[in-house]
């Protein structure tokens, strides 16, 4: 395809001197099309040029209006310190839309990361816990990563760093040697081995000596007493197998399994390390390393006991993940809390004298809530993740039997909106805002959300299966798609790959939720405002052609987010 904004950016640099990267930069897309698709705010010139930007303006008009229709321009204008530039609407339409076609799914991708390999640490569940609704947000923004760097060529790890050590697994050992049995756990899941946990803290209130026993079995399992190593892995098999429930009703994901007990002989290597280059220093009987001088509180590496902390494990992990993988970026996807936490440990392996720290990314991102309620398991607010995603299927079953009744398989259908309107909906507004999740609002076919999406996706499905007869592979008149809908729409799809660079660079998936409900606004206007099956062969195949970029396009948004595209709704 034809860079359209290269090209005039390189035709400018010829005139004014200046770096043609930088003139890309500097031209911008008008708020409205009437101001054109691109201008050039020749303020930006003034100092280099010494003339005022109006004059600036105009001479960069009188020098390009010559080259107009090899820089397929339509026209150019000034208006005051602005230089607008309208493309030729017809060669505009061949171009993008012929090669969204010939594309196909790899429109938008690239290989600039062919040869490179991002690590991507996500969802990070803890084991003996059922997979509730704060978990959502980790697990669909790190896929979604996942595949959006991997569209554009990276090498991909996607790394479920499990929540699976610390002294509440010796106390889940003792409570189930004291009160389950394993029929009742493997009938009742990781929803028995909480109730036995649950059970564990109420009788430790009368019998403080538990919590003794507790520490001691959680040191054989340290220690790799075959039976405490086999209880606890039990344990693990059991919560792994229920989040893989969730994972498969989520089409997520992971290439790697290894969680803090994997690290556990690994913290050696980062405690040696920190002493011999003079990083470690005491405080109160703990070690820590001094952060003082970067304004940051101290990062404590071992407590006063001897035992690791959170910061030590991921520094030994980031050491392992390095040596593993050699990683061009390592990216965590945890909440915003978490902020403090990762300033400190990347700061420390930044001063063990890693260049790496760099390539270390804290993805953070906000708080969810369910209808207006904060979660908090101590007090009951908590929403399973299971059990969110089984509703919405049926919630979203029960809309389909109203608005499509004859619909074949509305199960599959149902299936297919529901979980994407969940993950929608999750990735709907910028990754650090808190997400307050409400039915009626991701799962309206109305509004900006998944089912919408989806649903402009299928009715392009049902444009298309109406279109036989028409002759598609033959010659198009691009001239039939240069009307105000088709040219808005027509842009958005030419912009895609750009949103999709630029959701990567940011580790923003939303810019592409974002662009996609953009692209399925526009063609329905285009779709209710002009007839696409029309009697003039010549209209009716253009607009097919549009209509199936459309379609491409949406699926490649689609599944960038983890979310499946219907073909019927």
């Amino acid at each position: 395809m034809v860079d359209f904004k290269t090209n005039i950016a390189q035709a400018l640099a010829k005139e004014t001197g200046v770096d043609c990267e930088q003139l890309c930069g500097w031209l911008e897309v008008p708020p409205e099309r009437e101001m054109g698709d691109y201008a050039l705010p020749c303020f930006k010139l003034s100092k280099t040029m010494r003339k005022a930007p109006p004059v600036i303006a105009q001479a960069l008009h009188d020098a390009l209006t010559p080259q107009q229709e090899a820089l397929c321009l339509e026209r150019i204008e000034t208006v005051g310190g602005y230089l607008n530039f309208f493309l030729d609407k017809a060669m505009v339409a061949r171009e993008v839309v012929s090669e969204v076609l010939q594309a196909g799914p790899r429109y938008g991708g690239s290989d600039k990361g062919v040869g490179k390999t991002i690590c991507i640490d996500y969802s990070s569940i803890n084991i003996a816990k059922r997979f509730h609704i704060g978990h959502l947000s980790t697990t669909v923004l790190g896929n979604a990563l996942y595949k959006i760097y991997q569209h554009l060529g990276y090498k991909c790890v996607g790394i479920n760093h499990l929540g699976d050590w610390g002294t509440q697994f010796g106390k889940l050992i003792v409570a189930f040697k004291r009160w389950g049995t394993r029929e009742q756990v493997e009938q009742g899941g990781v929803d028995a081995l909480s109730e036995l946990y649950v059970r564990f803290h109420q009788e430790a209130e009368n019998e403080p000596a538990l919590e003794d026993e507790g520490r001691y079995w959680f040191k054989k399992i340290e220690d790799g007493d075959q039976e405490a190593l086999s209880l606890f892995n039990w344990f693990k098999e059991l919560t792994l197998k229920d989040a893989q429930r969730v994972y498969d009703l989520l089409g997520v994901h992971f290439d790697s399994y290894a969680g803090e007990s994997f690290y556990n002989d690994k913290m050696g290597r980062v405690i040696d390390e920190l002493e011999a280059k003079g990083l470690l220093t005491e405080s109160q009987g703990a070690k820590v390393v001094d952060l003082s001088d970067y304004n940051l509180p101290p990062c404590l590496i071992l407590k006063s006991d001897g035992a690791t902390l959170y910061a030590t494990r991921d520094i030994a992990a980031a050491l392992y993940r390095k040596d593993t993988y050699d990683f061009d970026k390592c990216l965590y996807v945890v909440a915003y809390q978490q902020n403090l936490h990762f300033a400190q440990w990347f700061k420390v392996v930044e001063m063990m004298g890693y260049p790496w720290a760099k390539d270390l990314e804290h993805v953070a991102f906000g708080m969810i809530s369910f209808e207006g309620q904060t979660l908090s398991t101590r007090k009951g607010h908590v929403v399973y993740l299971d059990e969110l995603l089984e509703r919405a299927v049926e919630k979203t079953r029960a809309i389909i039997e109203e608005k499509s009744p004859n619909l074949e398989d509305k199960d599959e259908a149902a299936r297919q909106v529901g979980i994407g309107a969940v993950i929608f909906n999750a990735m709907q507004a910028g990754r650090i805002k808190d997400i307050d999740f409400w039915w009626d609002r991701a799962l309206n076919f109305d509004g900006e959300t998944g089912p919408y999406v989806q649903y402009t996706h299928a009715r392009c499905c049902s444009v298309l299966r109406k279109a036989q007869g028409y002759a598609l592979d033959g010659q198009t008149q691009w001239d039939q798609l240069t009307d105000e809908e088709a040219q808005k729409t027509i842009m958005l799809l030419m912009r895609f790959p750009e949103v999709v660079e630029e959701a990567a660079l940011r580790n923003e998936p939303s810019m592409i939720t974002r662009h996609t409900v953009e692209i399925a606004k526009a063609y329905n206007k285009f779709y209710y405002e002009h007839r696409i099956l029309d009697e003039d062969e010549k209209a009716a195949v253009a607009r097919l052609q549009l209509t199936r970029a459309v379609r491409q396009v949406i699926a490649i948004g689609l599944g960038l987010l983890g979310i499946e595209a219907p073909e019927r709704m």
